[in-house]
């Protein structure tokens, strides 16, 4: 599983470092792990406009999305 850590980051760039790890997967799942909701929001649209299957999980104030 390859893990994206946008903690932090403005958008776009979760979404973008989440479509370049997808990207670089090929069949194996993303994990990517976001501190906002909006960011949430943003992966999580932009993974299945892709065709994925996104799971969402909240870990504290951190937002965990596997993508498959």
């Amino acid at each position: 599983m390859i893990e994206v850590d946008a903690r932090g980051l403005s958008c776009p760039e979760p979404v973008l470092l989440t479509l370049d790890a997808l990207e670089e997967a090929g069949d194996e799942a993303v994990l990517t792990i976001v501190s906002d909701t909006n960011q949430r929001d943003n992966v999580k649209t932009q993974a299945q406009r892709k065709g994925k299957t996104v799971s969402v999980e909240q870990k504290g104030q951190d937002w965990y999305l596997t993508i498959q």
